[in-house]
């Protein structure tokens, strides 16, 4: 299967995809195993390097290849199983871990539109990108995947936000924007804050409107004293 890299400043950058599937093919040649035609190749060159004096019974010869048939039938049923499973995600949200050639490893997201096959091998068809079945990682529901990325918008947020007592006016637009993610959250995605968090948006956002209060009435103090000034 071709792979075809980005090229950015004169280098080749090497995609997720490509990563992809580099890895599984490297690892496919590195342990190929054995098909019909080597293991014939095989058989003959044994026939024909064996010591005359004490030649290899027929019987064992047929014992070996039937021995080599039944593991050939496995190794097809196992690579039918794999395309079944593979077709059986189309339409689904998965989670894909590759690991480039440094070691650094990506995560993908996406559904799959299609699956491909070939070498008796199963490609998932993710972003327009194909990668291999071995990266799957997680095979996910839509719902709970932006359930999950609400719920770590929302801490992200909250951990960014100094301690009650030393909230400050200049917060006010974190404080409302943490407050807004969690009105806007179903009842579902709620689930995945945990009542501590909750807690602490309540104490977040009542100590954010005295805040508000206190700085509404300094301004209109100070209006109040330019004008009687004025005057």
């Amino acid at each position: 299967m071709g792979v075809v890299g980005k090229v950015e400043d004169g280098k080749l950058v090497e995609s997720t995809a490509a990563a992809s599937l580099a890895n599984k093919d490297s690892v496919k040649k590195d342990n190929s195993t054995l098909d019909k035609d080597a293991f014939l190749q095989l058989l003959v060159a044994q026939m024909k390097y064996q010591d005359p004096l004490e030649p290899t019974s027929n019987t064992e010869y047929i014992s070996q290849y039937a021995t080599f048939s039944e593991l050939e039938q496995m190794q097809n049923m196992s690579a039918s199983l794999e395309l079944s499973r593979a077709s059986a995600l189309v339409g689904e949200t998965v989670l894909l871990k590759v690991t480039d050639s440094s070691g650094h490893t990506t995560t993908v997201q996406g559904n799959v539109d299609y699956v491909v096959y070939e070498n008796s091998k199963a490609y998932l068809s993710v972003n327009g990108e194909l990668y291999s079945m071995d990266d799957l990682d997680t095979v996910a529901d839509p719902a709970y995947l932006e359930a999950y990325a609400l719920a770590a918008e929302f801490l992200n947020l909250y951990n960014k936000l100094p301690e009650v007592g030393k909230l400050t006016i200049s917060d006010r637009e974190n404080v409302e924007k943490l407050q807004s993610i969690y009105d806007g959250m179903t009842d579902y995605q709620k689930k995945f804050l945990t009542d501590d968090y909750v807690d602490g948006l309540e104490k977040y956002t009542a100590r954010m409107k005295d805040l508000i209060a206190k700085y509404e009435d300094d301004n209109k103090t100070s209006e109040d004293e330019d004008g009687d000034e004025e005057k």
